[in-house]
């Protein structure tokens, strides 16, 4: 399996996430340039991954511009055809922009950045795993209306929600005001991911943090 991470202009999380996968995971990881447009070195099977940053800026409106670039249409198109994609905070917010996921990132509940860590849980699972992932966003403020949320939970496209440290989904344990404390989803096709929590950030026992090696496992079927 290879991962491709876009590079944008504004990007500060790329070299986060190429380090987490080659050097954490052990991974191969091509960079590909927000101008260019050739992905016939992927298939099906590998992963484009669209980082958090703040790329373009965040002129206009998160993720706004981003879903014009030469990158982002043959990643729309090689999403279609079924290649696995992954958004990360600014990626989530492109990957909403653009229409690979349903709903849309707003401005935190509080008006304020919020960077800290704050515990996720698997949306689906059978048993209760607390995960400890990072969050660093001013807009990751999940919406989406009635009948987009009532489809969400009936295809089980909820994929993370936020949590306290004992499982509990609380309002409290919510670090943004995300809609029935989402902080991941995914499409029909479950080849499409986006999340505002940063797991690149909690893969190395320098940090001593490796649960975000539990969602690349969770996701793609690595650690």
């Amino acid at each position: 399996m290879k991962f491709g991470v876009v590079v944008f202009p504004g990007s500060n999380c790329d070299r986060d996430m190429i380090d987490a996968l080659k050097n954490d995971m052990g991974q191969q990881v091509i960079e590909l340039w927000h101008k260019d447009k050739d992905l016939g070195r992927f298939n099906t099977e590998d992963c484009i991954v669209l980082p958090g940053g703040f790329s373009y800026g965040d002129y206009l409106r998160c993720g706004a511009i981003a879903k014009f670039s030469p990158m982002m249409q043959s990643v729309i198109e090689f999403a279609k055809n079924g290649g696995k994609v992954l958004g990360i905070c600014n990626g989530f917010q492109i990957l909403c922009e653009s229409g690979l996921l349903p709903g849309i990132l707003l401005r935190n509940s509080h008006q304020q950045f919020v960077c800290k860590n704050v515990f996720i849980k698997e949306a689906a699972a059978d048993t209760c795993e607390v995960l400890k992932i990072p969050v660093a966003h001013g807009e990751g403020r999940y919406f989406a209306d009635d009948k987009t949320l009532e489809e969400l939970e009936m295809h089980r496209q909820i994929i993370y929600r936020y949590c306290d440290e004992k499982c509990v989904v609380t309002g409290e344990s919510n670090p943004n005001g995300a809609i029935h404390n989402i902080a991941g989803i995914c499409n029909k096709e479950r080849n499409v991911y986006g999340m505002m929590p940063h797991p690149e950030r909690a893969c190395s026992n320098t940090l001593g943090n490796e649960d975000g090696r539990k969602v690349f496992a969770h996701l793609f079927g690595i650690n």
